[in-house]
């Protein structure tokens, strides 16, 4: 049974209470449709990519590391929510898939997936006690310090030889570094970013240059934003620096300029596009709990910070269908939500390394798991008041 929310009002904003169910339905959905043990092994569970299925898919030809990352990440989300036995040993279980279906163990060639499962492997053994993800923290944190390249004038390339250094590996190695105590190279790389890929228009954060050559390329994407702001809401914290808080400031309003649709986060269609505005919500929510400063600027940016978020959650639970009374989210939260038909139509990895969307975005998983991010970042501000 298929159905449309009749809920279109954007104006309330639901008690946590309300939103903790919400981000009970989209946990649901999420383990309905894509969670499966990888392979047959007892005690592991990956996400299968689309739904509906492939074969391919079924059986993790397809499975895409740093989706799976984020998978994690949400994991997370929900057992610092509400702490459950079975919350805590399902992050053990994906998290124990991961190393297994990645063959070689914790690390790959991209410094972007990597730095995403170091966050979401910290994030589980710090809040949650998940102590057999040390090893794979020791072995990506190597990997991710190792990869700056003074060199060429700093910065972490994209993967492992590339000329390309860019917002989604700098930015999350930068937060990922920072989490595991290396205070000052995450701030060298904030301050890289800043100083590299900032656009001086805009104030939007550019995707990434090339280096030795100096090439920019300048498309703007709203996960290379949430990131920044992620990681410089986190800085101001650790180093009571006041360029950190101002930063925040400067790209906080370019994103409520451009990034945004009657206060609510444009979409990235699906795909890797899928986790855009998932990610930009989850360090929207970073912003808004945790930049510190009484001043009126600090107080104005954490409530327009978590205004962003709840504008977003309140449109995408509207637009949302009803399957089998489980939560589909759109990948554009502005825009009614699609049903995804059959099995054809899905998309593929690149030979750049980027996954495509499929011919209906809401089938991707990516998709998905940005609602459930959405859903559990608006848990978060609404519980804190905001």
């Amino acid at each position: 049974m298929t159905s449309r929310s009749p809920e279109t009002g954007r104006d309330a904003a639901p008690p946590s209470a309300l939103w903790s169910q919400r981000s009970d339905m989209a946990e649901a959905a999420i383990v309905s449709r894509h969670l499966r043990a990888l392979w047959g092994c007892p005690g592991t569970e990956l996400g299968v990519v689309g739904w509906p299925a492939t074969r391919r898919e079924r059986v993790f030809a397809s499975w895409h590391y740093w989706w799976q990352a984020h998978l994690i990440d949400c994991a997370v989300d929900a057992a610092n929510r509400v702490p459950t036995p079975q919350r805590r040993k399902r992050i053990a279980a994906i998290a124990r898939a991961h190393r297994i279906r990645n063959i070689t163990g914790w690390t790959n060639n991209y410094y972007d997936d990597m730095a995403w499962l170091a966050i979401a492997l910290e994030r589980a053994e710090r809040t949650q006690g998940i102590t057999e993800v040390r090893g794979g923290l020791v072995a990506l944190e190597k990997e991710l310090y190792g990869a700056w390249d003074p060199a060429r004038g700093g910065g972490v390339p994209w993967r492992i030889g590339s000329d390309y250094f860019n917002a989604p590996a700098n930015g999350p190695t930068a937060i990922a570094l920072l989490r595991l105590g290396r205070h000052a190279r995450a701030q060298e790389m904030a301050d890289w970013i800043d100083a590299t890929l900032r656009d001086k228009e805009s104030d939007l954060i550019l995707d990434g240059i090339h280096l030795p050559s100096g090439e920019v390329e300048s498309p703007t994407f709203t996960y290379c934003q949430g990131v920044v702001l992620g990681l410089e809401a986190e800085l101001a914290v650790h180093t009571g620096e006041p360029r950190h808080t101002e930063r925040v400031h400067r790209l906080l309003a370019a994103v409520e300029e451009y990034m945004t649709t009657d206060g609510v986060i444009n979409g990235g269609g699906g795909g890797d596009g899928g986790l855009f505005n998932g990610i930009l919500a989850r360090y929207l929510a970073v912003v808004a709990l945790m930049l510190p400063g009484d001043d009126q600027q600090q107080v104005a940016d954490r409530r327009a910070a978590a205004a962003i978020v709840r504008a977003s959650a309140t449109a995408a639970w509207a637009n949302r269908l009803d399957v089998e009374g489980e939560p589909l989210f759109g990948h554009d939260w502005n825009k009614p939500a699609q049903l995804p038909g059959g099995r054809s139509g899905a998309g593929y990895l690149t030979a750049g390394g980027s996954v495509t969307s499929s011919r209906v975005p809401e089938r991707d998983m990516s998709v998905q798991l940005s609602g459930w991010l959405l859903m559990e970042a608006a848990f978060q501000v609404s519980a804190a008041g905001l």
